[in-house]
């Protein structure tokens, strides 16, 4: 998988023979520090298209450098990989023949890897990849709320490529995501092997395939995602989607009546709990997937159900009525467990 300048960038298309003056500068004050800053290093993204810069997991807003041996390195080896990958597909006899070969010139990163993918289209094209090749179960967090028609039919072929190929797949979403027709048309293309469930609130997004790679947002406008393969952090986030998929509403039932607090919806109870953590409008909107003006439209109902004329009476009155807490709805049963 090639290197690149993040989106929005022009890259430099010349070698490490020629190389920018700004290129040298930053290239020389990383080596002398130990690292730069994003900032610094702002004029010469083509040491980043060259490898001799990478982006620090632990350190996102910096980049540290790669040794010059190093890096030379890896590119004749890359050089060397993708002659070998010509070699075969030339001497391939038949398209199993040929799709293996092509498994065997990739790159992989080895096991319990973290790596920085930086540039919504990398990510976007690196999750395409493993989805290309997972074999057996795809699982994911899709926050948010409602699911435009073009980012349903972009994840179409997909989805129905894994489904193609007997992948589970399941995905938890909002409440909120029940209102769009879209989720629905999609599931009926796929069929079966995909399972959609919803809460009233789901942590940020997560794609993971096979239980053997995962990939998180790194950043809050998600440019930047980690893309993770270590067994441990693999295991704990599988575990933390299949206790939540437990409790989750199947997309095609109902949501179930909740008890406590006669004549409030579920919607309303779920923003007044959140209302008593303290999450402002903006915050209670994004975390259950709608926009702050439904948010609001919500919240002035609770005021007027309350007789409440403050915020902060607001607040109280909800801890009286017995809504500080988020609704408990009752899970699928065992036969819905996985």
């Amino acid at each position: 998988m090639g290197r690149g300048a993040p989106d929005g960038e022009e890259a430099h298309e010349h070698g490490v023979g020629d190389l920018c003056e700004a290129g040298e500068r930053a290239y020389a004050q990383a080596l002398r520090e130990g690292r730069i800053t994003r900032s610094d290093a702002r004029e010469a993204v083509c040491l980043v298209s060259l490898g001799l810069l990478h982006p620090d997991p632990d350190r996102l807003d910096e980049y540290v450098p790669t040794l010059p041996g190093a890096a030379l390195s890896r590119s004749l080896h890359e050089l060397s990989a993708a002659l070998e990958g010509v070699r075969r597909r030339m001497s391939a006899v038949g398209g199993v023949a040929e799709r293996f070969a092509g498994f065997e010139a990739r790159e992989v990163p080895p096991a319990g890897v973290i790596r920085v993918l930086e540039g919504k289209r990398r990510i976007r094209a690196v999750i395409a990849e493993e989805a290309g090749r997972c074999v057996f179960e795809h699982v994911g967090f899709q926050p948010g709320g409602i699911r435009t028609s073009e980012v349903l039919e972009n994840a179409l072929p997909l989805a129905l490529g894994m489904a193609a190929r007997g992948v589970r797949m399941r995905s938890l979403y909002t409440h909120v995501a029940r209102h769009g027709q879209g989720i629905l048309a999609y599931l009926e293309q796929v069929g079966d092997l995909a399972e959609v469930r919803t809460l009233d609130e789901v942590p940020e997004r997560l794609v993971m395939f096979d239980r053997t790679v995962a990939f998180i947002p790194a950043s809050p406008d998600r440019e930047l995602a980690l893309e993770i393969r270590n067994a441990a952090v693999i295991d704990y986030l599988h575990g933390v989607f299949e206790r939540m998929w437990r409790v989750a509403v199947p997309f095609r039932e109902a949501l179930p009546a909740v008890g406590g607090a006669e004549g409030f919806t579920h919607r309303e109870r779920a923003i007044a709990a959140l209302l008593a953590e303290g999450h402002t409008d903006a915050g209670v909107a994004e975390r259950l997937g709608m926009s702050v003006r439904t948010c609001r439209a919500h919240i002035a109902k609770l005021a007027q159900a309350l007789g409440s004329s403050s915020r902060v009476e607001l607040g109280v009155r909800i801890a009286r009525a017995g809504l500080d807490s988020p609704p408990r709805s009752p899970g699928p049963g065992p036969e819905g467990a996985a």
